[in-house]
């Protein structure tokens, strides 16, 4: 029974990643893809992945289609909490101010935070909700496309 559950467990893993890099985003999974993502010059969106259901249900597809918008952000990173811990933890390390939130959101300008969005951000709200979040970030933070 423990073998099912682990093959179950690596698939809904395998899904959720494939779902956020099919939205166009790049998984980071060392501290190094991490640091070298950030330090980009520009907008960064850091979208904090996770196998729970408000990542599945609101977060992913809020990530995908906020990106439908006159401004996004210059690139687009995500990160794996739970799975990938040290890139995990990288990252959080540029949320200052902000306790861990899986799922969650950070907009980065020239490696520095200007928007974060949390997981209480996020759970119990509509898609919808989440996107109109991501984008009043983008409105104020972006350059247009």
């Amino acid at each position: 029974m423990n073998m099912d559950f682990n093959f179950f467990m690596n698939d809904v893993v395998a899904n959720a990643r494939r779902e956020i890099v099919d939205a166009g985003y790049t998984e980071l999974k060392t501290p190094d893809e991490v640091e070298k993502a950030i330090a980009e010059k520009g907008t960064t969106l850091v979208m904090v992945n996770s196998v729970c259901g408000c990542a599945g249900g609101i977060a992913r597809p809020a990530a995908a289609h906020a990106l439908h918008y006159d401004k996004r952000p210059d690139h687009l990173v995500t990160v794996f909490a739970g799975q990938d811990k040290e890139a995990t933890e990288t990252a959080r390390s540029y949320f200052t101010g902000f306790p861990p939130s899986s799922p969650s959101f950070a907009l980065l300008k020239d490696g520095k935070l200007c928007a974060m969005i949390e997981r209480h951000d996020i759970e119990g709200h509509e898609p919808m909700a989440v996107i109109q979040k991501l984008q009043n970030a983008f409105e104020q933070h972006c350059e247009d496309l």
